[in-house]
């Protein structure tokens, strides 16, 4: 083993030591609670799981996609909340690490690495969702040079809570006509919306973002040069949706051990509930389709830690795992019967919380195109063809 995968294997270990410590058989007082849980994102820091995607040239761990994908699933085992609070965040950092300038690097990196600073992203609107190209918010230089932005998001992950977020919009026509730009909280113009009431994940902010002719010069231009943001948000969407995958993968992993362990006790008929041929079933189809996914996951993540194009493969494994996922969580409830449909059981959350991996990191349904364009594109070197 050489020294940087022990070092993966020590970070994957020491999350997974925090999972079982501070987040298992306390995640429904944590659901149950008001209060934001900012201890754990202290934990969270402390661990240097903000620095994540953040080279150690300015304070990162700079781990690899595995490794990333590996700690997103360790997570999610304990609490899916707790990768809501990362995700974007290690998608911001991946982007100013491999597009920023220098003096854009040097200007945040260090304090996103300590998580002093806290980064959302900003593509949705209310016209456009897996649609990047329907977006509608622009920025136009004024006579002076500087540029002037104008429009709104929503649905913005952590947009409340965060320090500063980059946003997507359009500078020109075509796929050349957007550009990312990295806005801090407090210019003036710049607001944060209502709060979306969410099925699940009630203690992660998702709000609006306004910006009203925002004031922002080239120093807030990721790269430094207009017209990159579509291609730079794209690749960043790669990484995205195996994390993604990884988080359903772990929500999966969790209603499966308390589907067992449910059905390990529950008796019905003079027998425990795990004896009947048809709970059999369930376990054993969750149990095969959760390491599948898991796998696939694994794969995309290697795919793209090869620098090789991932969007097939991750589209791949995004997918699947939110399928698998929701399916998993179904079959919980079904196993846990009517103590599934009430709170006081873990499984009426992973119910909720199931259906955000359909939905986000572009819809299932996008995932179905994408994959499908590629394969006609002849793209099927990932699965031997």
């Amino acid at each position: 083993m050489n020294p940087d995968t022990h070092h993966d294997e020590d970070l994957v270990e020491g999350v997974r030591r925090f999972v079982e410590r501070d987040i298992l058989g306390k995640v429904q007082a944590l659901e149950a609670s008001d209060t934001y849980p900012n201890h754990l994102i202290g934990s969270l820091a402390e661990l240097g799981l903000f620095g994540a995607a953040v080279p150690p040239a300015y304070g990162g761990l700079g781990v690899n996609i595995p490794t990333y994908a590996r700690i997103m699933e360790e997570l999610a085992y304990g609490w899916t909340a707790l990768n809501c609070y990362l995700n974007s965040h290690f998608s911001a950092s991946s982007m100013l690490a491999r597009y920023g300038t220098d003096q854009q690097k040097e200007r945040f990196l260090p304090r996103m690495a300590t998580g002093e600073l806290r980064v959302a992203i900003a593509l949705t609107e209310p016209n456009g969702g897996s649609d990047l190209q329907a977006i509608r918010t622009r920025a136009t230089r004024g006579p002076d040079g500087q540029w002037q932005l104008n429009g709104s998001k929503i649905f913005i992950t952590n947009g409340g809570s965060s320090g500063a977020v980059i946003v997507l919009t359009r500078t020109g026509e075509g796929k050349k006509g957007f550009s990312l730009f990295m806005l801090e909280k407090g210019l003036p113009g710049f607001s944060v919306g209502g709060r979306a009431k969410t099925m699940a994940h009630r203690h992660v902010d998702v709000t609006e973002l306004n910006f009203d002719t925002v004031v922002l010069s080239d120093a807030e231009l990721i790269g430094g040069v207009p017209g990159e943001g579509l291609q730079q948000m794209l690749d960043a969407i790669e990484t995205g949706r195996i994390a993604m995958g990884a988080t359903a993968v772990g929500l999966a992993r969790s209603a499966l051990r308390s589907a067992i362990d449910y059905a390990a006790a529950r008796q019905s008929f003079g027998q425990v509930i795990g004896q009947h041929q048809a709970i059999q079933g369930l376990l054993a189809d969750m149990g095969a389709k959760t390491l599948a996914a898991r796998t696939l996951v694994q794969e995309a993540a290697a795919v793209k830690a090869r620098g090789g194009r991932a969007d097939m493969v991750a589209g791949m494994a995004k997918l699947f795992a939110g399928e698998v996922c929701a399916e998993v969580a179904l079959n919980c409830v079904r196993i846990h019967g009517g103590s599934g449909y009430v709170s006081d059981f873990p499984a009426e959350r992973y119910y909720r919380e199931a259906p955000y991996f359909v939905l986000v990191e572009g819809s299932n349904e996008i995932q179905k195109t994408i994959i499908a364009r590629r394969l006609l594109a002849g793209d099927g070197q990932a699965i031997g063809l």
